[in-house]
């Protein structure tokens, strides 16, 4: 068999490090997507190793986005020095991209809620060292308050250049600085 990957117990360590070292739940395709990048991962075997591991408590699942348990922590973290450094060094340079998209998902964030008659939109983006910018909006329908979320979360930085472009130029126009 091609690969550093030769049986099911290593295809569930596989699972088990790339859920550990995601930096949020993922889901099915993108784990399996993840996992392929060994000639030894059969997908069949891959999704009967996955299946198992959340029967057995070391993998939860919640909707369609897969974490990894404390139980599946602490196994994975046991079992680790079992992978080869070569997997886990591929699983490293195809998780930076993911987390990294994974990370700024996170700090980005849009709620719609009803308040009275109107619907409140929340709209909140960080950075890594905290808040870096949060509006409330009142919108007339739920379906206009979600446009505005949807966009917000599609553009946060042109949203957040805009407020700042209009809070930072004068009245004509102007840069003050």
């Amino acid at each position: 068999m091609a690969g550093f990957i030769h049986n099911k117990l290593d295809m569930k360590l596989l699972a088990l490090y790339l859920l550990t070292h995601a930096a949020a739940p993922i889901d099915f395709a993108t784990l399996t997507d993840l996992a392929m990048c060994d000639g030894g991962v059969d997908y069949f075997q891959f999704a009967e190793a996955v299946s198992e591991l959340c029967a057995s408590g070391h993998i939860f699942r919640e909707g369609d986005l897969y974490s990894p348990t404390d139980k599946g922590r602490r196994d994975g973290s046991a079992g680790e020095s079992r992978l080869s450094p070569v997997i886990r060094a591929r699983c490293d340079r195809r998780l930076a991209p993911l987390n990294e998209a994974l990370r700024r998902k996170a700090q980005v964030r849009a709620a719609v809620e009803p308040d009275g008659e109107s619907w409140q939109v929340s709209l909140s983006m960080d950075d890594d060292r905290g808040p870096l910018f949060s509006l409330t909006l009142l919108a007339p329908s739920k379906e206009e308050g979600q446009r505005i979320a949807d966009h917000f979360l599609a553009h946060p930085d042109r949203v957040y250049n805009g407020v700042l472009g209009a809070l930072l130029t004068d009245e004509k126009g102007d840069d003050p600085s």
